[in-house]
């Protein structure tokens, strides 16, 4: 049989295919002839993205662009995401701790989510200029409205006392979640943050599959999911205080708080609603790039 056929295929059945053929073998051979024929047992990768949008390139420039001219004029920078759902509770979490010999933490043997406890949804705020970040981690679920409530506690609680001259905001985000750039109650949402605080709220959105492009995946997220590796998430306090105690020796500092507040699914945004927003589309892709002003008597474009 040429090795080229055995792809794919386990050691049992080969060794089957084998027998078939006349050759009796263990499949202790057959993993021998496997290494002798340079094959390893390896798991899938992921690494394709799929086909991608033409302007892919272009839009990471413009994204890039508005970053650093929203930095040289000192006004604030937040990249944003849901970090994935957590099982609160006394269940595995991945990854591995030091402790005595012998003593690992004893964990529930299933992860049926407590009816009390439920999961909780961290939905991060990253600022982009200070290296610093901000985790509004909810118990209910992942809607516009949640996202940008989180991105208020973020400025009421630390972007306005460090941006008090701030005119505008810019939000890099991705195009999909709770802050699609195809959602309506985020654009909604948005205007009411932008009413609010008098800013003017510029949005980009990463172009489809490549969120793992959006900074707050690598600058924040990461050194959380590091700092809580092999802890079981046994409370909802436990997960606000592990977030919180995250940093980096490049000086990461992140504030994180429990949001007990109801966030209903399936909230309609009617044709009016949405003509109300006072948004003002960039020329390229407008759907992905553009700014959310505090309502006044202009004209919304939608």
């Amino acid at each position: 049989m040429a090795p080229l056929l055995w792809t794919n295929k386990s050691t049992r059945r080969i060794q089957d295919e084998l027998t078939a053929m006349g050759h009796t073998v263990s499949q202790t051979t057959v993993c021998h002839l496997l290494e002798q024929l340079g094959y390893t047992l390896q798991s899938n990768r992921k690494s394709q993205e799929g086909s991608s949008h033409p302007d892919r390139d272009g839009q990471f420039e413009h994204i890039n662009a508005s970053v650093n001219g929203f930095l040289a004029q000192g006004e604030p920078v937040i990249s944003v995401d849901t970090k994935k759902k957590e099982l609160v509770g006394n269940f595995k979490n991945a990854g591995r701790e030091w402790r005595p010999e012998g003593d690992p933490v004893d964990v529930s043997d299933h992860d049926f989510p407590d009816p009390d406890l439920g999961k909780v949804i961290p939905y991060g705020v990253y600022d982009q200029a200070r290296n610093e970040g901000w985790v509004n981690v909810g118990v209910d679920h992942d809607t516009p409205a949640f996202a940008v409530e989180s991105i208020r506690r973020w400025w009421l609680e630390m972007g306005s006392a460090i941006y008090p001259e701030a005119k505008a905001l810019l939000v890099t985000a991705d195009g999909g979640g709770s802050n699609s750039h195809r959602a309506r109650l985020w654009k909604v949402e948005l205007q009411n943050f932008a009413t609010e605080t008098g800013l003017v709220v510029q949005v980009c959105h990463f172009p489809p599959g490549t969120s793992k492009w959006n900074r707050i995946e690598h600058r924040m997220f990461c050194h959380i999911t590091q700092n809580w590796r092999g802890r079981p998430l046994v409370s909802r306090e436990a997960v606000v205080n592990l977030i919180g105690s995250t940093t980096t020796r490049a000086g990461l500092r992140i504030k994180a708080t429990l949001d007990t507040s109801e966030y209903p699914k399936g909230v309609k945004v009617t044709d009016d609603d949405l003509a109300s927003v006072t948004i003002h589309r960039d020329e390229f892709h407008g759907e992905w790039n553009y700014a959310i002003h505090p309502r006044s008597s202009g004209n919304a474009d939608c």
